[in-house]
């Protein structure tokens, strides 16, 4: 795998090798909200259930928006608990779209862990590899670590440096289509005015993200060729984070608007555009 992709992202091959070989390894399976989701549904063996809801995400303002970053220290604790130690191998993974997880990666490389990837195609590859699930529920590792987390190792933006951002069309817009356009009629839809849509779905094929070539492709076609500062934005910043890691897999280095539109659409003052076009 390409150095600056592998220090992204995880195949489950190379996983599996890791784990055959009694390599350790913190494995967090990561759920959007706390009882989402069966305690004891299916994940890799050893992983432990970890919320982005109340692991990585401080409570939701209107001000900050639906998933605002966690205190530091607490967010510490919670590794702690994790078992992770300043040089652990951690990867994240999930069952879903990829977005918790990335969300989840996003956050401990904002905390300062270096050496945390994404696990490529999530639990899905993981099957598909023919390897094993276990459906044990644990929240805890056996031994505590001691790793020390500070905050803002990843870049992060604010409300007025994305509409500054916008304006240069260097924001990206992580969501669907329809979020994106927006509805005239209904209020606190659409996008941030000169925003580009660029859907984190799209940097996906066949469940797994696409290659280096083809992510390089695909953001250069709207802007992200590396020139300038970049930055991207969803609802609530899951997506967003999805899109931060297919970027950093293709050596790129972009910011989170963390707020996201659920920030954004919060005030009133905020301009709004709908339609396809940026506005």
């Amino acid at each position: 795998m390409h150095d600056v992709r592998s220090k992204t992202l995880i195949a489950a091959g190379e996983l599996a090798r890791l784990l055959d070989d009694k390599t350790p390894v913190i494995l967090l399976d990561v759920l959007d909200e706390a009882g989402a989701a069966p305690d004891d549904r299916p994940k890799l063996p050893g992983a432990l259930s970890v919320s982005l809801a109340t692991d990585f995400s401080a409570k939701p303002t209107p001000a900050a928006g639906r998933r605002p970053l966690p205190e530091i220290a607490e967010l510490q604790i919670k590794a702690r608990a994790w078992g992770i130690r300043s040089d652990s191998l951690v990867v994240a993974y999930d069952n879903a779209s990829g977005a918790q997880a990335a969300r989840a990666w996003w956050t401990l490389r904002w905390a300062g862990l270096t050496n945390v990837r994404l696990l490529d195609g999530g639990y899905g590859a993981w099957i598909a590899a023919g390897r094993p699930a276990s459906n044990h529920h644990v929240t805890r590792a056996a031994a505590a670590g001691d790793v020390v987390l500070t905050a803002g190792h990843m870049p992060t933006i604010e409300a007025d440096e994305a509409a500054a951002l916008a304006k240069q069309s260097k924001l990206l817009d992580a969501r669907p289509r329809a979020a994106y356009v927006g509805d005239p009629a209904k209020p606190g839809t659409g996008h941030i005015p000169g925003a580009i849509h660029a859907p984190a779905g799209d940097n996906i094929a066949d469940g797994k993200f696409r290659s280096n070539d083809d992510l390089h492709a695909r953001l250069c076609s709207l802007g992200a060729d590396g020139s300038g500062n970049i930055a991207v934005y969803c609802g609530s910043g899951n997506a967003a984070a999805h899109a931060v890691a297919a970027m950093s897999a293709a050596g790129l280095k972009p910011a989170l608007y963390v707020g996201s539109w659920s920030a954004w659409s919060a005030d009133p003052s905020s301009p709004v555009a709908t339609g396809t076009e940026p506005g």
